[in-house]
């Protein structure tokens, strides 16, 4: 079962199964839907970009696809939390609901103000929930599509052409792809590990 998970969520298995339209849905729905926060992000658009120097992806529609799922995402995450309100903060934790991630991308909002659109965009789970939490009051519609835009271009292009760059440059990197995506990942949760350290040094 938990071997089946993963192979749904690996970012190559998505790509040759799904194509270009299953990486866009991921992108919108782990950008603001709030059980897609499971899903990759970092690692299948830099993935999707490696598929792209090669001829596997159209690069043009994959950059502009992105870009336009990635803030569409956002701006649902910000109706949703602007919708059910301070409520979140209080609704039982489920399968795909962990009050947690939201109690998390709260506390990142709290540090880094408006510009928690722009760096959430490269967090994990706080990608997910910070738009959700700017939606429960805490930021203004008109910074956050200006955040949203910039954060969204920011993070889709870059992921994207990072990975299109190094396809084209490194040769045979089909050879590379899995040691490459396993690096993403564990970068990716880098912020992650460090407030858990943090978390467990101030409690010691």
């Amino acid at each position: 079962m938990i071997q089946e998970i993963l192979n749904a969520i690996d970012p190559i298995t998505i790509i040759k199964t799904l194509g270009l339209i299953g990486v866009l849905f991921i992108v919108f729905a782990e950008s603001g839907l709030f059980f897609g926060f499971f899903l990759p992000g970092d690692s299948l658009l830099f993935t999707a970009g490696l598929f792209a120097s090669q001829g596997f992806l159209n690069i043009y529609l994959l950059l502009l696809g992105a870009f336009i799922m990635a803030v569409l995402g956002d701006s649902f995450g910000y109706w949703f939390g602007k919708k059910i309100g301070p409520k979140i903060f209080t609704k039982e934790d489920s399968f795909f609901f962990q009050k947690k991630h939201v109690e998390r991308a709260h506390n990142f909002y709290e540090k880094y103000g408006n510009k928690t659109i722009i760096l959430a965009r490269f967090v994990p789970i706080v990608r997910t929930f910070a738009p959700i939490v700017a939606g429960v009051g805490l930021m203004k519609y008109r910074s956050f599509v200006t955040y949203n835009l910039i954060g969204g271009f920011v993070w889709s292009f870059g992921m994207v052409l990072a990975g299109f760059v190094l396809g084209n440059v490194v040769p045979n990197i089909d050879k590379y792809i899995l040691p490459i995506i396993l690096l993403i990942i564990f970068v990716s949760i880098l912020p992650i590990i460090f407030e858990f350290v943090k978390s467990k040094k101030k409690i010691v």
